[in-house]
């Protein structure tokens, strides 16, 4: 068989094929069959009819004063820490203090044996009795030879040498006097009281010790708690701001946990350290604080905050609503009508949560705070406030 015959005879069943399908669609559109008509075109994804709006969290830009705070790495450290010395030599008798204890200037902490002092004691007593009775003596024998004298019976020479004797015996009875106060006075040592009010801490040396007025250690460490102070660093860039501040009066200090979570106490700037570190670039400042409750412990890193500034009246955002773009910072603003619209801003500064805006905004608009991913020129939102749970159409 050819190859045009066979070419015929396979056309021909495809053509009757072609014709049955085309009357079939004819009789369906003249019957109205559901089945056979044509299925609707589907809309463009880009048209008006395809778009859908961009869920977002948004919050109204707010105006009110905002403090202005400065953070920094702190550490506290005691406001008087003494370490108790025993000011004689001698055995450790007794320890009257527990470890922890709160203690009070001139409460006893400690007794060395004062034996070896009252005796000292009694012998400047035997010794001044002894010497004013001498004393006594040659001042009765000096009035008697300057009666002698008067009369031509004695010399002067013997008048001049009892005269040497008196003034002889009253400088060892002063300097029995200073035996007895120095007696009294080791004595007084001898009872180890404490110089400061504070809490004292593990003891160094038990009973029964010699113990030294040149020994290194001590007896104990005595710490004054109530009230704390907090060394805080900051960058050197902060300084002006600091100094300030300080200027126009009482700058408020805070000391919170190193997360930020617990505020452990409160108080006001005492000082600032008149150099700055060169090898870091920083500088320190110290505070004092009330510290009743002692949640503020020597040695504890904790974080400073000084409130420098209070900026009245100000434009605030949240800090997420502030973008960065290609011309520089700018928010999404939602309008009356749903839709959103860059715009640049100029940011003042950032405190804690909120962004202080100096330029770009005003009161009452409504900016975005999440979702600003999707959002194009003039898209449709879908609003949903800060704090809120249903989004508004």
């Amino acid at each position: 068989m050819s190859a045009a015959r066979i070419a015929t005879r396979i056309a021909l069943p495809v053509a009757g094929v072609a014709v049955l399908f085309l009357v079939a669609r004819l009789l369906g559109r003249e019957g109205g069959g559901a089945g056979a008509a044509d299925p609707p075109a589907a809309p463009s994804a880009g048209g008006p009819a395809g778009a859908r709006p961009v869920p977002v969290l948004t919050a109204p830009v707010e105006k009110r004063d905002v403090p202005v705070w400065i953070e920094g790495l702190g550490t506290v450290v005691a406001w008087t820490q003494v370490t108790v010395h025993p000011e004689v030599d001698g055995r450790l008798d007794r320890v009257l203090f527990t470890e922890g204890q709160a203690v009070r200037r001139g409460q006893q902490l400690a007794q060395i044996d004062p034996r070896p002092f009252e005796v000292q004691l009694h012998q400047g007593e035997g010794a001044l009795a002894r010497d004013e009775a001498q004393l006594r003596g040659a001042r009765l024998d000096l009035v008697r030879y300057v009666e002698l004298r008067k009369r031509n019976l004695g010399s002067q020479q013997q008048v001049d040498q009892q005269a040497a004797l008196v003034g002889q015996l009253e400088g060892t009875v002063r300097v029995d006097r200073a035996s007895i106060e120095s007696a009294k006075l080791n004595l007084d040592w001898a009872r180890v009281t404490a110089p400061v009010d504070g809490v004292v801490g593990v003891r160094l040396v038990d009973p029964g010790n010699l113990v030294h007025a040149t020994d290194q250690t001590g007896l104990v460490v005595l710490t004054k708690l109530d009230p704390a102070a907090v060394l805080v660093t900051l960058p050197e860039d902060d300084l002006p701001a600091v100094a300030a501040a300080q200027a126009r009066g009482e700058v408020p200090v805070e000391a919170w946990s190193r997360d930020g979570a617990v505020k452990l106490g409160a108080g006001r700037l005492l000082v600032i350290d008149n150099q700055i570190n060169a090898a870091t670039a920083t500088m320190r400042v110290k505070a004092v604080m009330p510290n009743p409750w002692r949640s503020l412990w020597p040695n504890l890193f904790v974080k400073g905050r000084l409130l420098v500034d209070t900026r009245r009246g100000a434009l605030v955002v949240p800090v997420g609503a502030v973008q960065h773009g290609p011309q520089g910072t700018l928010v999404w603003i939602v309008g009356a009508d749903h839709r959103a619209s860059p715009r640049d801003v100029v940011v003042a500064l950032t405190a804690a949560e909120v962004a202080v805006i100096a330029r770009g905004v005003s009161a009452g608009e409504t900016v975005v705070v999440e979702g600003q991913g999707q959002l194009r020129p003039g898209a449709e939102v879908s609003v949903a406030e800060k704090g809120g749970s249903e989004p508004r159409p």
